[in-house]
């Protein structure tokens, strides 16, 4: 493998670790609020999430592109600001893969905080506990399932993005080539070795990270009957 094909790797690392700690970030509370608010238009709002879901990322890809243009008002606030382009940027990259992998990470945490305990929460609200105290000494405690299966889901849906990227952030190596479009680039070069390597490491990647989310539901799946035989006795 070439120098270019390592710094591919370490960039999607890179951005996958990134985008996974602000999808942590944002969709945290985002979940929260919806699987406690109950206005009208949710089913609406939770509709716009998971469009990524069926949403062809040359689409999303496509719409970002045009957003992020020279002369648009976002890339002239980011120019401002930053005093570099958006788009075919890293900071783009970011910003597109936060959009794409949102609901991979939302909805586990949604499903998490729908199935607390309402009693256990108010009881500690009753004991003093804070918003952030019950956070991290209740509510994060019980959904930890949760909270891992939705940032490895986050982490390897980045790594496996290829269309929207692309789309976004082009071709450079270094800045805005990942893994996943290195790799299309080997094979439409005829490299097919370097190709087999890229797209083995994907294959046991993708592999692993599936195990580990069956792995964990298998778990829960398990405590709770366990959990519930202990109640019924």
């Amino acid at each position: 493998m070439s120098h270019n094909d390592w710094l591919a790797i370490t960039l999607t690392l890179k951005l996958a670790g990134l985008t996974t700690l602000i999808l942590l970030l944002i969709g945290t509370p985002l979940a929260w609020w919806l699987a406690h608010t109950r206005i009208r238009i949710k089913p609406i709002l939770e509709a716009v999430i998971a469009l990524p879901l069926v949403l062809p990322p040359t689409v999303l890809g496509f719409y970002l592109l045009i957003a992020f243009a020279p002369n648009s008002g976002i890339a002239q606030l980011w120019q401002f600001l930053t005093g570099g382009t958006l788009a075919f940027s890293f900071s783009a990259l970011v910003i597109a893969s936060v959009l794409y992998s949102l609901p991979f990470v939302v909805q586990p945490l949604q499903s998490g905080f729908q199935q607390l305990p309402k009693p256990l929460i108010d009881t500690a609200a009753s004991l003093g506990a804070g918003p952030i105290d019950r956070f991290f000494s209740v509510i994060l405690p019980l959904c930890r399932s949760n909270f891992l299966v939705a940032s490895t889901l986050g982490f390897a849906h980045t790594v496996g993005e290829f269309g929207v990227v692309l789309m976004i952030g082009g071709n450079i190596p270094g800045q805005t080539q990942v893994l996943s479009i290195a790799l299309y680039e080997r094979v439409e070069s005829l490299q097919y070795e370097t190709a087999h390597w890229m797209a083995g490491g994907l294959i046991a990647f993708s592999l692993l990270v599936l195990s580990i989310v069956y792995l964990v539901n298998n778990y829960r799946g398990l405590t709770s009957l366990a959990h519930n035989s202990e109640t019924a006795k």
